[in-house]
């Protein structure tokens, strides 16, 4: 179990990052949604031991995770938005000089590892390929095969779906999903179907707090009967957000589906059943509203 209590950073010039995050995260994958600026990174990143919080406590079963950072970087696996690996060096190479650092100082213990991992990932057939020449999916699973190194009982992957395209994306789920049964799995995204489709639970982040934590499918169920949806010409949107509660909206065949949050069905509109979807687009729709109440007053 990791537990968060408290935490909170903010950067010089003031700019407050997180705000009293507090979260019990279980065994297997948990799920943290966010927009970009959210604070998820920031996050992730203090979670990692990578920047200590202004103030708070994080502990990791029996780690004090400030107190001990060390300890938790022996069981710690950390795919970050952004990795840097030398390019011109092989994909095994480069696992094998990772499983150095990670303190595996035998040969054969090494070549064990790093070929069960080549063989995990799918990266075997390209294992002897300079990762200049990877694809964006291929480095995404050759990321996640380093954060593998020393068998971690906690892993961090930070927005690992963006920019791959729909095979590779379900290719990393999968690797995903078989790797989060028996470790606690961290996936900060802004993807709401990555979190609808792997992680039993999950938070939402938005302004550096948080929103909204639970189970995906009780948050769902959370939004029966209160879902309504509406194709409209694409010059009336502003009409409909002015008189309705729009929680999001779409093109579609040169139209526009909105979605409205309503107890009771609005004139002219049909009951939808909402999905993970409605659940973030409302939960971000409730926390800008005491934000832009400010500024109107």
């Amino acid at each position: 179990m990791l537990e968060l209590t408290g935490v909170s950073h903010v950067y010089p010039g003031g700019t407050r990052a997180l705000d009293d995050v507090t979260l019990s995260i279980p065994r297997g994958m948990y799920g943290l949604l966010g927009p970009n600026g959210a604070g998820k990174s920031t996050l992730m990143r203090t979670i990692a031991t990578l920047q200590a919080p202004t103030e708070g406590s994080i502990r990791f079963g029996d780690i004090d995770v400030l107190a001990e950072p060390e300890k938790l970087c022996e069981t710690l696996g950390y795919l970050p938005q952004d990795f840097g690996v030398y390019p011109r060096v092989s994909a095994y190479q480069m696992l094998d000089h990772m499983a150095v650092l990670k303190g595996i100082s035998g040969k054969a213990d090494r070549k064990a590892v790093v070929e069960t991992l080549l063989e995990q990932t799918n990266l075997w057939g390209v294992r002897g390929k300079a990762i200049a020449g990877f694809s964006g999916g291929m480095r995404q699973r050759f990321g996640i095969a380093q954060a593998l190194i020393g068998n971690p009982e906690l892993i961090i992957v930070d927005e690992p779906t963006a920019g791959l395209d729909p095979e590779e994306r379900n290719r990393f789920l999968n690797l995903l999903a078989g790797i989060g049964e028996n470790v606690v799995v961290i996936l900060s995204t802004h993807i709401v179907d990555d979190v609808a489709d792997l992680c039993p639970r999950m938070a939402v982040l938005a302004g550096g707090r948080v929103q909204l934590e639970g189970a995906p499918r009780e948050l769902i169920e959370s939004t029966r009967g209160r879902v309504w949806q509406r194709t409209i010409d694409h010059d009336r949107l502003d009409d409909y957000k002015a008189s309705h509660e729009i929680i999001s909206h779409r093109f579609f065949a040169g139209r526009i589906i909105v979605h409205v949050l309503s107890d009771e069905r609005p004139e002219g509109f049909e009951a939808v059943q909402g999905g993970l979807e409605d659940v973030y687009f409302t939960t971000l729709a409730d926390a800008r509203r005491p934000a832009a109440a400010a500024q109107a007053a």
